[in-house]
């Protein structure tokens, strides 16, 4: 059964979407962008303040959900610019460690909403 998954702790959905939906044993989150839920804006910062705000944001959401980063299974990740790569892997590989690295994919896009330099979705087990 589909069971639809948002939290106060990640940034509101602006259109006709959810934070993520849970089907079975599986949960698909939307991408999340540098938004910081108590504002409502984008933070402040570069490519480093945006992917950290990014994975609290998805943090919330799947804890939301019952489960952790730890069981993520597969991410896929859009940056504005692949020179962000190496910045952004950084502060990526902070959150998930080999050990629980998931399954990624990266890829170089023309322009992500609000002038995000980044954004992420993924796919957890609960």
């Amino acid at each position: 059964m589909k069971k639809i998954i948002n939290t106060t702790q990640a940034p509101a959905p602006i259109g006709p979407y959810n934070q993520a939906v849970q089907m079975g044993n599986l949960l698909y989150t939307s991408g999340q962008i540098p938004i910081d839920p108590a504002t409502g804006t984008k933070v402040d910062g570069g490519i480093r303040e945006q992917t950290i705000q990014i994975l609290e944001n998805l943090k919330a959401v799947v804890e939301a959900a019952g489960t952790t980063l730890e069981k993520v299974i597969k991410t896929t990740v859009f940056l504005q610019d692949m020179n962000d790569f190496t910045e952004f892997n950084g502060i990526y590989a902070e959150y998930f460690d080999e050990k629980h690295a998931p399954a990624r994919s990266t890829v170089q896009v023309a322009a992500l909403p609000i002038g995000a330099r980044v954004e992420i979705e993924c796919v957890a087990a609960i």
